[in-house]
């Protein structure tokens, strides 16, 4: 078994386990299952490596929380919410494409070498959290590699977790 490096891991009361075989993102408090989720992971094989496009394993934390305050459905692009609904977003001649929508829950790898630093760093490549344009296909992959969630849900949760919180991805 992989030995890890805990030092990075605040203690917290909630913890977030991401399945990807079950596409479900689980949120304990206190150490009791408190919600699940219906959640879409990466349209291809987990991946922790850099331009994989895969959703990385391991222990992770939530780095940054991003879009506070910003109405659901919201679009991002580089973090910054544009003003725009994704309806409005497609109408004014974006791409049809898997929208960062709502919140940002943005990871960290927090196990050297394997999320964490040089090719495999997980915050380095972007991977968040996030709302989603395409609820329609949650349940089943459709990612480039972040854990994709309802607009509604990702603010429920967004509200409920800290910067700091354990995110656990596995298969």
């Amino acid at each position: 078994m992989q030995q890890c490096d805990l030092a990075g891991i605040k203690p917290s009361n909630r913890a977030l386990l991401v399945s990807i075989e079950r596409q479900t993102l689980q949120l304990y408090n206190g150490g009791s299952l408190a919600k699940s989720y219906v959640i879409s992971t990466s349209k291809r094989p987990p991946s922790n490596i850099k331009n994989s496009l895969g959703t990385p394993r391991g222990l992770h934390a939530i780095a940054e929380k991003i879009g506070a305050g910003q109405p659901p459905g919201i679009v991002f692009k580089s973090r910054v919410a544009t003003g725009y609904h994704f309806h409005e977003h497609l109408e004014r001649g974006g791409r049809d494409e898997n929208l960062i929508t709502s919140r940002i829950l943005w990871l960290k790898g927090l196990e050297p070498g394997v999320n964490q630093g040089g090719e495999v760093d997980t915050y380095s490549r972007y991977v968040y959290i996030h709302g989603t344009n395409r609820e329609d296909l949650l349940g089943q992959p459709q990612s480039a590699g972040c854990v994709v969630m309802g607009n509604l849900d990702v603010i429920e949760l967004f509200e409920q977790v800290r910067v700091g919180d354990p995110v656990l991805i596995v298969d």
